[in-house]
């Protein structure tokens, strides 16, 4: 048999595969979902584990007090996004000193997130300008860890690099100077001080939306279906027929 018709038989394998999904009305889609209870309580507790977690006081407050949901304490909240703001402002040393405030036990239990805290403060050293003060820095508080430990030597030598470019802009390692490396470093902190107020360190909303679409994707194999393209308005389309 020709390659030709080879790719002809696959193709048509293929249609008719296509041809026999299965496919469900919008009627019969939310018939299902209607099938489906929920507790408007779970849905309260997924909302409010949003809200805590990723800091939103104000909103946790107001919305503890609309749905009646468990007390929160919004001091913890307030403390632990005040240490996350310093980071991102690139007040590391502030950011230090207030999560040692809220619990001690962080940094001594942790010494990867120590130094990236401390490492984070050499990189603001050398964002300013101040050579000499991050060259004393970085071998006498950093360079004891990183002959310690085999990465965070690697992460001291790649940030020390950014000593030998005038041009940062061009330099291999210029990327630690990004904004982004602060909101990487703030949010580690902030999900070691989660974890010490036995708090999940990530939310659970944006993977139980992983899980739809992942849903979807495998579903779309088997049957057409009113679908959720739009996942601000989660609005069902109607299936492709």
């Amino acid at each position: 048999m020709s390659l030709f018709w080879i790719v002809i038989r696959q193709l048509a394998e293929i249609e008719a595969m296509a041809m026999s999904k299965k496919v469900i009305t919008r009627e019969e889609w939310e018939k299902k979902l209607n099938d489906v209870k929920i507790r408007k309580e779970d849905m309260n507790k997924l909302v409010m584990n949003f809200l805590v977690t990723e800091g939103y006081v104000d909103a946790a407050e107001k919305f503890r007090m609309e749905s009646g949901t468990e007390h929160i304490d919004l001091a913890t909240i307030t403390d632990r996004m005040a240490v996350k703001k310093a980071v991102q402002c690139g007040n590391v040393e502030d950011a230090i000193e207030k999560v040692n405030d809220l619990n001690p036990e962080i940094l001594d239990t942790n010494p990867q997130l120590f130094f990236h805290l401390q490492q984070q403060r050499l990189i603001e050293l050398i964002r300013n300008g101040k050579v000499e003060e991050a060259l004393e820095f970085a071998q006498e508080e950093l360079a004891p860890r990183g002959e310690e430990n085999q990465s965070f030597l690697e992460e001291l030598e790649r940030t020390v690099a950014l000593l030998a470019f005038e041009d940062v802009s061009n330099c291999p390692v210029g990327d630690l100077l990004d904004i982004s490396q602060r909101l990487k470093t703030a949010s580690e902190v902030n999900a070691a001080i989660l974890t010490s107020q036995s708090h999940e360190k990530d939310p659970k909303l944006p993977s139980l939306l992983k899980m739809l679409l992942w849903a979807q994707n495998q579903l779309d194999e088997k049957a057409a279906y009113p679908r959720i393209n739009d996942l601000a308005t989660a609005t069902l389309e109607d299936p492709a027929i």
